[in-house]
């Protein structure tokens, strides 16, 4: 069953949207499972590169490393 939901906080594109200010957003569900097991992880992995190439990011986690 396809569902659709509002979508609050944030959300991450796989694609371009433009924008001008803050809009409301709806999220689409589709039944159908990705083509490619593990496909929703290796698109998403470009957007997430994104936010966890950050050095805040590596601040954060720092005191998981080992020796820190």
């Amino acid at each position: 069953m396809i569902q659709t939901v509002e979508a609050a906080g944030r959300v991450r594109l796989l694609g371009e949207v433009h924008i001008t200010s803050p809009r409301r957003a709806l999220l689409t569900v589709l039944e159908e499972p990705a083509a490619i097991p593990g496909e929703t992880a290796l698109l998403a992995e470009a957007a997430l590169a994104v936010d966890w190439s950050r050095p805040e990011e590596d601040a954060a986690w720092a005191h998981l490393q080992p020796g820190k």
